[in-house]
């Protein structure tokens, strides 16, 4: 038996939703222990998803600006020479801070980090669940995604006992049927942060915010890059004009799309490969010298002991849970992309805050109609809310309004003129049903029409708030006043 500690709560996983719902345990006065496989918490949004890849496309787009927009403005410099190593250091420096950050508030909030793979055991103490935290003798192994991988690896284990665990191990790659992923020709998103060199030309499965993100940073830096979607449009969660409009902008960059289109096979010859794929004419292939497969992700549930114990999983793999985030065993939880919803970073954090919150008596919610997504390309593209398509299917009557950069002084200052904001209201209530932005700082600006929606809000309600000028923001003031009938701006 190995040495038992006692804590209140256990959360399995310290990424965006784990960490959050330590964090608020320990606000609510709960002894909170976290197990995480990584030496950093964080998860894959700090380590290799959200925050490496803003990083990039942060540093990429300056260099875009340095190279082709400078001029523009009246500055001139000799063209910009690429540093990849000192982008990718600065990277991680970025993620760095932020991993630091969090386990400074583990050490704030009197949060016991167990670094190590957890698994839950069987318990004869009904008040009580067990985990088994395992960890490698020799530490240096505890690196990385494919931790405590090593086949007979000599493990130090301790038993964790609490009366609640949250099961926050978040998900992973879905691969293609049939492909092997070897990490260095063929990658996932993971290696694709950490290229040590430009690709000369990048192959990519899946044309969703993942692929379309990385896509850009490569394109940027001097890749050729041909994206591989099976569907006949990208990003098909989003509104259908605003997918339209980023696949032509994105067109204009220089990102190639072969729509319509399934990978077969994929061949590697030395340091290349060989991509066979079907675009509905026959069967063609393409040279290219890195893959990366973007096709989706699933939830991490393997190697938890969430089948010995019994806990209920739907047909795709995802826990499920009541309306307190419990699993169908009483003080066993699950939050983030373990359940059903979008897989997004934001949406587990709340998920984390809430199912502790509701633990300890307070009948707090997670707004899901109000969830924001953001796809942080050149443009932006942001949502919250139904799409025209969604309201057509559900046969809702609504009414549009649109409100376009072009029209926008600041925008025109930017040299950012580049695409609209669209609100979708109730044809009858006029209450705002969907937003969505295609264009500079979406990401920021979908915030305001969260508030408004979240409190109920119409475009008349929208209409009558008065934006400062000259900034982006009148764009969505505008697109209100186009679902009225009152637009000045076209």
């Amino acid at each position: 038996m190995s040495e038992v500690f006692q804590y209140d709560l256990i959360v399995i996983g310290a990424g965006p939703g784990g960490y959050v719902a330590a964090i608020r345990g320990a606000q609510l006065g709960m002894k909170v222990a976290v197990v995480e496989k990584r030496q950093t918490p964080g998860g894959v949004c700090l380590n290799e998803g959200c925050i490496p890849s803003k990083a990039l496309l942060d540093s990429t787009e300056r260099f875009i600006s340095a190279s082709t927009e400078f001029s523009r403005h009246g500055i001139e410099i000799a063209p910009p020479v690429l540093n990849l190593s000192n982008m990718l250091r600065r990277k991680e420096q970025v993620v760095k801070k932020l991993t630091d950050g969090i386990s400074y508030l583990f050490n704030k909030n009197e949060i016991t980090l167990h670094v190590g793979a957890a698994r839950l055991i069987p318990s004869d103490l009904n008040e009580m669940k067990r985990v088994l935290v395992s960890v490698p003798r020799q530490r240096d192994l505890l690196e990385g995604y494919d931790l405590l991988s090593e086949a007979g690896e000599e493990m130090d284990t301790v038993t964790l006992e609490a009366t609640s665990v949250i099961l926050a191990t978040g998900s992973e790659p879905t691969l293609l049927a049939g492909i092997a992923v070897d990490r260095q020709v063929v990658v996932t998103a993971r290696e694709a942060l950490s290229f040590d060199t430009v690709p000369e030309h990048l192959v990519i499965a899946g044309g969703g915010y993942i692929g379309l993100e990385l896509g850009s940073v490569w394109q940027r830096l001097g890749s050729k890059v041909t994206v591989m979607e099976m569907l006949p449009n990208i990003s098909p969660q989003m509104d259908r004009q605003v997918s339209e409009g980023l696949y032509r902008m994105l067109r204009k960059q220089g990102v190639q799309f072969k729509l319509g289109t399934r990978i077969t096979a994929i061949r590697r010859i030395g340091s290349k490969a060989i991509v066979q794929y079907n675009d509905g004419t026959g069967s063609e292939e393409m040279d290219c010298d890195r893959v990366l497969v973007a096709v989706g992700r699933k939830p991490l549930t393997a190697a938890v002991g969430i089948e010995e114990l019994g806990i209920v999983c739907d047909a795709k793999g995802r826990v499920v849970v009541d309306e307190n985030y419990q699993t169908s065993i009483p003080g066993i939880y699950a939050i983030g992309d373990l359940i059903a919803g979008p897989m997004l970073a934001h949406k587990a954090s709340r998920e984390g805050t809430v199912c502790v919150e509701r633990m300890n008596g307070q009948q707090t919610v997670v707004e899901y109609d109000f969830i924001p997504s953001v796809c942080y390309t050149s443009p932006e593209a942001a949502s919250v809310g139904k799409t025209e398509e969604e309201l057509k299917e559900s046969a809702i009557p609504y009414k549009t309004g649109c409100g376009s950069f072009s029209a926008s002084g600041r925008a025109r200052c930017m040299d950012a003129t580049d695409g609209f904001v669209k609100i979708i209201t109730h044809a009858v209530t006029d209450r705002i049903l969907g937003v969505h932005i295609l264009g500079l700082h979406a990401s920021e600006m979908i915030a305001e029409a969260v508030c408004v929606m979240s409190f109920g809000g119409t475009a008349r309600d929208l209409a009558l708030i008065c934006h400062a000028h000259p900034t982006l923001s009148e764009t969505l003031h505008e697109a209100a006043l186009d679902a009225l009938g009152k637009a000045v701006h076209r």
